[in-house]
């Protein structure tokens, strides 16, 4: 870590350093998009860029995925915790994704990142994560089941591949020429990060860069401590419940939101952890309630650590929100926007124009799997399906997108049909799953497929039993459906050709009384 002066800056020279940072971060999510090889990077975008400090805090996250900032706040601190200073030289490169030891919320999201020196300093992080599409069916009692755990350890050393590193991570994958070009396309925008900073660095200099990372992070506590000190003080609670496919029992997710001043608590009840993949660690947890805070308090925050700063998270650990080893993750995303639902609830009363009625209130998804007629190939496709977006004070919610925490786009059936033996019959809105209101609840999606070769299919879904919730008089959204014509058992079948598939996504809850005609 380098010693530096901080600098006091003027207005002008933060805005345009912050607008710069924010086009590295992007530029870099559009070179891992664009040279990635799967079709759940190159075509769903599910990937985020960032930069952090060279203290390990956000400098600044694209506006990819909400739910990868857990994958991030965590990591470069790890690093630099297990490797002394002198250990962390220019052209290494460190990956990781385990949920527990690696700062990371499940397997699939493994996180890149590479320090960023100027004349032989570190100065900054480059660091990425994408989702790898691969760690299918392999069981979700425990993690131990869930994929290959890889703690913050060096993957290239002073630009050197460590041959052995990576040959022991893709003997686990499932699809490793798949693994093995995403992780190039990993590395390829991080150097695009590290050069893009550096260049920087020699426009500005290094203290001034420095000290308007520091300025932008104080900047975006003071936005969000304005923003918290507009909100009534006092405590606000709400819950809801929860339940998926792979785990029917109904369980109830609370909060406790507590307002004095500029700083806000948020505390969680939460039912213990269990023996299913719905499990969050607290950096999900983290990631989720900055994510929704942001979003109602002031979305004009920049996106860095400062604005954690005045936010303060209670829950008990070992519990279904906060969990501990050995509990499986790997479809925390939905507990996660249920947690988004259950926050929003609670404001709603002070915050109405800020808060939406109840979005779907899950990451619904299925995903296909087997091995090529006559070849041992194997193949995997993983499809997350958006559903409705709540309705607001004083406008309609959206039809089928995804929302919250998750922000990746559909796969289209152009390259689904290319790519798989999978034919995709039907994919349309659910008609009537808007919740009725003055302003109308977004539709779900319907989406039909046809298995050509025998595959195995799993499929994940909430707000089975559960609506989502409407506001201020507004109705209760849609509910979601999976159906198979091959037996299914939680969601999980064995698809002969010609097999069929129905998924069908919830709504979104209404706000306001109906108009009466």
């Amino acid at each position: 870590m380098t010693s530096f002066q901080r600098i006091a800056l003027d207005p002008v020279t933060v805005e345009i350093i912050g607008s710069a940072l924010a086009s590295v971060v992007e530029e870099m999510g559009e070179a891992l998009v664009r040279t990635s090889y799967s079709t759940n990077i190159k075509e769903r975008r599910d990937c985020s860029t960032a930069l952090f400090d060279q203290f390990g805090y956000t400098l600044c996250q694209a506006e990819h995925i909400p739910m990868h900032l857990g994958s991030f706040i965590e990591f470069i601190p790890l690093v630099m915790e297990r490797y002394p200073a002198d250990q962390i030289e220019p052209g290494d490169v460190f990956i990781g994704n385990d949920a527990f030891v690696g700062g990371g919320t499940h397997l699939p999201d493994i996180v890149l990142a590479e320090p960023i020196f100027v004349d032989g300093a570190l100065v900054a992080w480059a660091i990425n994560t994408a989702h790898h599409s691969d760690f299918a069916d392999r069981g979700d009692a425990h993690i131990f089941q869930e994929g290959i755990r890889i703690p913050p350890i060096k993957l290239y050393k002073q630009s050197v591949l460590q041959q052995d590193v990576q040959d022991l991570i893709l003997l686990n994958c499932q699809v490793p020429d798949e693994r093995i070009s995403d992780l190039r396309a990993q590395m390829a925008a991080n150097r695009l990060g590290v050069s893009r900073f550096k260049s920087l660095c020699t426009k500005y200099g290094v203290d001034v860069m420095i000290s308007a990372g520091l300025t932008l992070q104080d900047y975006a506590e003071r936005k969000m401590r304005a923003g918290i000190a507009a909100i009534p003080d006092g405590t606000y609670t709400a819950s809801d419940l929860f339940e998926t496919i792979d785990h029917p029992e109904i369980m109830e997710i609370g909060c406790l939101i507590t307002i004095a001043g500029d700083e806000m608590t948020l505390a969680f009840q939460s039912p213990p952890q269990v023996r299913a993949n719905l499990n969050m660690t607290r950096s999900a947890l983290l990631a989720t309630v900055y994510y929704a805070i942001k979003s109602i308090v002031d979305p004009t925050i920049p996106p860095n650590a400062g604005l954690a700063r005045p936010l303060h998270v209670e829950a008990q650990s070992g519990t279904l929100l906060c969990c501990a080893l050995p509990a499986a993750v790997m479809g925390r995303i939905s507990t996660c926007q249920r947690v988004v639902d259950v926050i929003m609830a609670a404001l709603a009363p002070v915050c109405p124009e800020s808060i939406t009625a109840a979005a779907n209130g899950c990451v619904g998804s299925a995903t296909f799997s087997g091995t090529r007629n006559g070849s041992n190939k194997f193949w995997i496709y993983l499809e997350t399906i958006g559903g409705g977006s709540g309705a607001r004070y004083n406008k309609d919610g959206l039809d089928g997108v995804q929302v919250h925490l998750t922000n990746t786009s559909n796969l289209p059936i152009e390259a689904l049909e290319t790519e798989y033996p999978l034919t995709l019959l039907r994919y349309e809105l659910v008609e009537g799953s808007g919740g009725n209101g003055k302003f109308t609840g977004g539709r779900g999606l319907r989406r039909v497929y046809r298995a050509e070769e025998e595959c195995y299919v799993s499929s994940s879904m909430s707000r089975l039993s559960t609506a989502p919730w409407g506001l201020d008089g507004g109705g209760p959204g849609g509910m979601a459906q999976v159906k198979c014509t091959a037996p299914m058992v939680r969601g999980n079948a064995t698809l002969a050709p010609s097999d069929i598939v129905e998924i069908v996504t919830p709504g979104a809850g209404g706000y306001g009384t109906p108009d009466v005609l």
